[in-house]
């Protein structure tokens, strides 16, 4: 069965985990520089079968864009560009970053690993592509 497998799209970095090939557990893949991230992609999808992407989408609490947005909607549409056979689904990124802080510390992360950005950028992928199953199920 194919993998899904979450974007967490930075400015800098880029965030990704995937499912296992049952899609039942994300888990955290990589953390790409952004500016390598479809050429990273391009080799992962030749590698493992992806079903679909999930892309967080950068919203404020009221539900408008944040400044990230458009960047995302940008990326979102190379990326279609590039895979126009796999589905690209938008997932609410709302917190995940400060949840993905707060589940290392709850799992003992170091403070030293806990100031890597891309350790959060992968954490976060990972709540937003299990936030997506669990919508799903």
């Amino acid at each position: 069965m194919p993998r899904l497998l979450a974007i967490d799209y930075g400015t800098k970095r880029t965030g990704l985990s995937v499912t296992d090939p049952l899609q039942i557990i994300a888990t955290a893949l990589e953390t790409v520089p952004t500016h390598q991230l479809l050429d990273y992609l391009k080799r992962y999808v030749a590698s493992e079968p992806v079903e679909a992407f999930v892309v967080g989408l950068p919203t404020r609490l009221d539900g408008t864009d944040t400044d990230n947005t458009p960047r995302v909607k940008g990326f979102v549409g190379r990326l279609k560009a590039t895979f126009p056979d796999i589905p690209v689904h938008w997932h609410d990124e709302r917190f995940t970053s400060s949840m993905a802080l707060q589940s290392m510390i709850a799992s003992g992360v170091s403070k030293k690993d806990r100031r890597v950005k891309g350790n959060i950028d992968k954490v976060s992928a990972v709540i937003i592509l299990q936030s997506f199953m669990e919508s799903k199920r």
